[in-house]
């Protein structure tokens, strides 16, 4: 079997950079111990949008230190898809490393949006997940939402809101939904900027926080219930499941701080749910990872209602690789260990055909 040669992009700009560096660090950790099979080449970008090649220390990306190691070399991908690579900077001379496949161990704003997806594409370069458009459907919560519903699945009542929109009309429109209510910034993870409302100066402070990240925010009805997780792998149709996870809440809502300390969240793993139900959810978020037409990987989230319905949350592309990190997980508790995730996601990638 040929040795190949993966490029694993972490940092970003974004504000789930650090995020980033734990996912990339946990991922790294594993392929490096996989040398027969993979060559790894680090791409780091910073918080400011400078690439560089990093051949240091792994440990010193989870620090945030990485990019004052000497070794980092200025880079940017090759546009030739005759060259399908890596153009390294070097003086004024430049060198060029071949890519069989690229890692985008990128979380939030121009990493799982699209973005960095329609670079890939441009180049010819395969990539581990979801391809420019589905990327960018899944990013965003109220496209998102919207096509799922044509799909002919629940979604809880939602308005969506822009920069500029009379103020009276969005109040208005967000008293019908019914108190309390989620504001979002229609494209951001890592539940950063979201606020939990119950009247309606609350609103309007959660609608001005949510703007500070997004032009666009979503404004949502609260579900009674609890989130269930379902992580798909794969390409249409030959796509498996890990063991369906739920999160029992303590707080008012799973935010970025419960997301990664857990401090008064539980996630409990499998679901404590029905069998009946674990398979109805399990359809559903196989139709959804269809509908909006993913790849390679990602986390479908799903509410279940006290009344046992089933309703749609969010779709995650590029969901957390680190120890705590609940995709991993599931694909555990189903039988794929960490390394096999990681060379199932590889073989995915450089398997899949894109235009």
């Amino acid at each position: 079997m040929k040795k190949l040669t993966i490029g694993v992009l972490f940092g970003g700009c974004s504000t789930e950079h650090e995020v980033s560096l734990s996912s990339s660090a946990a991922v790294l950790n594993h392929l490096n111990l996989n040398r027969e099979k993979y060559d790894i080449v680090m791409i780091g970008i910073t918080r400011d949008g400078q690439w560089y090649r990093y051949e240091g220390e792994v440990d010193r990306i989870q620090e945030d230190s990485w990019s004052l190691h000497p070794s980092c070399t200025p880079v940017l991908l090759s546009p030739n898809r005759a060259m399908k690579g890596l153009i390294e900077l070097v003086g004024t001379e430049y060198r060029f490393t071949p890519l069989d496949a690229v890692f985008p161990v990128l979380h939030g704003k121009n990493g799982e949006d699209g973005t960095m997806q329609g670079l890939l594409e441009l180049s010819g370069i395969p990539f581990v997940g979801c391809d420019t458009l589905s990327s960018a459907i899944c990013m965003d919560k109220a496209i998102a939402k919207t096509l799922v519903a044509a799909a002919g699945i629940g979604v809880p009542p939602f308005i969506t809101v822009t920069a500029g929109d009379p103020v009276f009309e969005t109040v208005a429109a967000a008293e019908k939904l019914g108190f309390p209510l989620y504001v979002k910034p229609a494209k951001s993870g890592s539940s950063i900027g979201i606020t939990k409302v119950y009247n309606k100066q609350e609103l309007m402070a959660g609608i001005e926080a949510a703007h500070l990240h997004d032009s666009k925010v979503v404004i949502e009805r609260h579900v009674d219930g609890f989130e269930l997780g379902c992580a798909v792998l794969g390409n249409t149709p030959y796509l498996v499941m890990g063991e369906m996870d739920e999160i029992e809440l303590a707080g008012e809502f799973f935010d970025h701080e419960e997301k990664y300390s857990l401090s008064t969240a539980s996630i409990h793993l499998p679901a404590r749910i029905d069998p009946n139900k674990a398979k109805e959810a399990t359809e559903m978020a196989l139709r959804i990872y269809r509908a909006l037409g993913c790849s390679g990987l990602a986390r479908v989230d799903l509410f279940l209602t006290k009344d046992g319905t089933l309703l749609f949350n969010e779709v995650n592309t590029i969901p957390g690789f680190t120890a705590k990190s609940r995709y991993p997980s599931m694909m555990r508790e189903a039988g794929m260990n960490f390394p096999e995730l990681l060379d199932r996601l590889v073989a995915a990638a450089v398997q899949e055909v894109r235009a």
